[in-house]
């Protein structure tokens, strides 16, 4: 699956590592993993990072930015919540373009009473002045970076890095061996930043073969998402040359596992398929993906579990039907096997309508 969620009652440190090792986040008190992102109709791929401590080494970059923050004080302590914090982060979210969690509070502990992680801060003060605050988790030998804001006045300072560095220190000061800034988006700049933290010992997460390898050698045209438009646009271009009408569609609800009300029901979970006969809002759907772990093209036959009241509009957007797969007809890592067994159902179906 590439999007699960799970909500442990208790998590030891180890199991924290464990799952942050695989490519998991904490959001809320609930932790969960996602392959794909969908910003304003836009799809990204999710890639996660991690740093070798045990390689990190403070940087010009690191040197810079401590220096111009000199000034400040800072503190490392065991995370809580208070109404000056919350000021704080209502004051960020002002400044900002994306969405937020609604409070802090909702940020750490969502609808939970109480706090399964071992959750640290990072205060920063300008005077007695609240400046910057940041969290992170820490498990036996891994810590995860939860969040960082800062008030927008002192922006030119970098304090969001700031906070990341100082976090990242504390870390390595205790002998944990990774640290976990979470993921970034190939094409999406926002969090492009995370990759010019502590580079030279900047692992990715590699999504086809759950590796993790340096970012050096991450390659932007081999994301996930681009393997799988580049594979579903060749085929599509062969169905064309067949005098088979298709279309390469977006999958709105791709995400929809994470969602607490659906846990459980493994929803058909690929952000792009390919559709060679009408997309009917019928419960059953034929449709073709890539599958960029097993390499190969996959028929499977879906239908309609949920029903969507609200639909995109947008042309190139599947939304009537939250989907659930019933049945896998066929796979194939050649296109040309794929492509006789499409003429050959698109054959049978015409036949049917005699």
């Amino acid at each position: 699956m590439f999007a699960q969620a799970h909500s442990p009652p208790t998590l030891l440190p180890q199991e924290l590592d464990a799952y942050l090792e695989q490519g998991w986040f904490r959001m809320g008190q609930t932790i969960f993993t996602t392959n794909f992102l969908n910003f304003k109709n836009q799809f990204y791929s999710s890639l996660w990072l991690r740093i070798v401590l045990e390689s990190f080494h403070t940087d010009q970059k690191q040197k810079k930015i401590f220096k111009i923050n000199a000034g400040f004080r800072s503190e490392i302590k065991k995370a809580s919540i208070n109404p000056e914090k919350e000021a704080l982060f209502r004051k960020y979210k002002e400044g900002i373009s994306f969405d937020a969690s609604a409070s802090l509070n909702h940020l750490l502990f969502g609808t939970a009473a109480h706090s399964i992680y071992n959750t640290f801060e990072v205060n920063i003060f300008d005077g007695d002045k609240l400046i910057a605050l940041g969290f992170f988790d820490i498990g036996d030998t891994s810590a995860a970076g939860i969040s960082s804001f800062y008030d927008p006045a002192y922006k030119k300072y970098s304090l969001g890095k700031y906070l990341i560095y100082l976090k990242i220190d504390h870390c390595k000061t205790r002998g944990l061996r990774y640290f976990y800034p979470g993921y970034f988006a190939p094409g999406y700049s926002l969090f492009d930043y995370k990759l010019e933290i502590g580079k030279s010992a900047l692992q990715y997460l590699q999504f086809s073969s759950c590796r993790w390898l340096p970012i050096k050698s991450f390659s932007r045209e081999l994301t996930p998402l681009q393997i799988m438009h580049d594979k579903l646009s060749s085929l599509q271009h062969a169905l064309t040359q067949s005098n088979i009408p298709s279309r390469v569609l977006k999958y709105e609800f791709f995400d929809a596992n994470l969602i607490p009300e659906l846990k459980g029901a493994d929803l058909f979970d690929f952000p792009l398929f390919l559709c060679f006969t009408k997309c009917r809002e019928e419960d059953v759907n034929q449709l073709i993906v890539y599958d960029v772990r097993a390499e190969c093209y996959r028929l499977i036959r879906c239908f309609g579990v949920l029903k969507i009241n609200v639909i995109n509009k947008s042309a190139d957007f599947y939304s009537s039907f939250a989907l659930k797969v019933e049945q896998d007809l066929f796979s194939t890592t050649k296109l040309e096997e794929l492509l006789n067994i499409v003429l050959i159902e698109t054959k049978h179906q015409e036949s049917s309508f005699i």
